[in-house]
């Protein structure tokens, strides 16, 4: 479920004429691949995000983010220049390093065109200036990444077949039939690459998640943000729960899928899944209070199974302010025989799409 933190920008752009309509998502998808990999640049923002744990040379954990956002702002389709901002793309990249114990982030935005940044069709590759994500000739995705405090060079390599959320791919979001994604994740990515900071480059290998979103109504007006995990599972499984939280309190909506180790799948509604708050932390720099620690419950046909996860560390807040987008918190967590990632949004402030 993910990341619609770059619409943000659509609220910095002048008024424009009225447009036609994004495309409304609806039930009865056929993801296809590798077409699916690729960009949706009708639909109104998308994006691919991968999480995951690497273990490093001196066998530390490493947790890291890297997403890759795709707007389409509705730019006039008459304005004949070049600049005309007819789709945006952006990108988050984040390590958390346990012998840092803090995390590392950066960002990096700019309109496609120009040769400078863009989103393919008909299959992953996407590209900021030296950011990109693709899928290679091999079948495996690659991204590399720059930023202040580090880099990244990885390859990911599917171990299992991409998993549709929701019905098929049709993920509901909110109360409404609109208010939903075209979803799917790949998790079990085995990862392999370097990591550079602080002028030594590391080899690390590890695992990783993949989920891909794009959606044109994505967030109800009641809600203010919403608690999403993705979990690879030591014996194969994956687990995947979110709710999206009312500003008054309680779940607006919730959902998810768990994958059994021999494939077999059970699709999480709204009365299957639970957080409850284990512990809470406060950051000093935003004064946002979040629950690190999580007891993630969903009901399965043989009865409840609890997930409590746990944070590698507690301080994995971004505060990406001065690139225009909100704070969060997005870290790796531990689950008895399972590791992940968490993300926590609209603690700070209501989220606005």
């Amino acid at each position: 479920m993910k990341r619609l933190l770059a619409v943000a920008a659509l609220a910095t752009l002048a008024a424009s004429p009225p447009r036609p309509p994004y495309p409304v998502v609806r039930p009865g998808i056929r993801l296809a691949f590798p077409a699916d990999h690729g960009a949706h640049p009708a639909f109104r923002t998308e994006w691919w995000y991968v999480t995951g744990w690497l273990k490093a040379q001196d066998g530390r954990d490493i947790g890291f983010q890297i997403t890759f956002f795709r707007v389409n702002p509705h730019a006039d389709p008459a304005n004949p220049s070049r600049f005309a901002p007819r789709q945006l793309l952006f990108a988050h990249a984040a390590v958390s390093d346990s012998a840092v114990g803090r995390i590392l982030h950066g960002e990096t935005a700019a309109r496609a065109g120009f040769g400078l940044a863009g989103a393919a069709t008909g299959d992953a590759d996407v590209r900021i200036a030296g950011w990109s994500f693709r899928r290679l000739p091999d079948g495996r995705f690659a991204s590399r990444v720059t930023a202040r405090d580090f880099a990244l060079d990885l390859a990911f390599r599917a171990t299992q077949p991409p998993l549709p959320q929701g019905d098929d791919g049709y993920s509901r979001k909110g109360p409404k039939p609109g208010q939903a994604s075209y979803y799917y994740s790949v998790p079990h990515l085995a990862v392999t690459g370097t990591i550079l900071r602080g002028g030594r480059r590391e080899t690390v290998r590890g695992e990783a998640w993949l989920d891909r979103e794009w959606s044109s109504d994505y967030l109800a007006a009641t809600a203010s943000g919403w608690d999403w995990t993705g979990l690879n599972l030591d014996d194969g499984s994956a687990l995947m729960a979110f709710r999206i939280r009312r500003q008054a309190g309680g779940a607006l909506w919730a959902g998810g899928s768990y994958r059994r180790r021999d494939g077999r799948i059970t699709r999480l509604g709204p009365g299957d899944v639970t957080f409850t708050p284990l512990r809470t932390w406060r950051s000093a720099r935003t004064g946002a209070t979040y629950p690190v620690a999580l007891d993630v419950a969903v009901r399965l046909p043989e009865g409840v199974r609890r997930f409590p996860l746990r944070p590698l560390f507690s301080d994995q807040e971004l505060d990406a302010r001065r690139a225009g987008q909100p704070v969060y918190w997005e870290g790796a967590v531990r689950t008895p025989g399972g590791r992940g990632y968490l993300e926590l949004t609209g603690y700070a402030a209501k989220l606005t799409m």
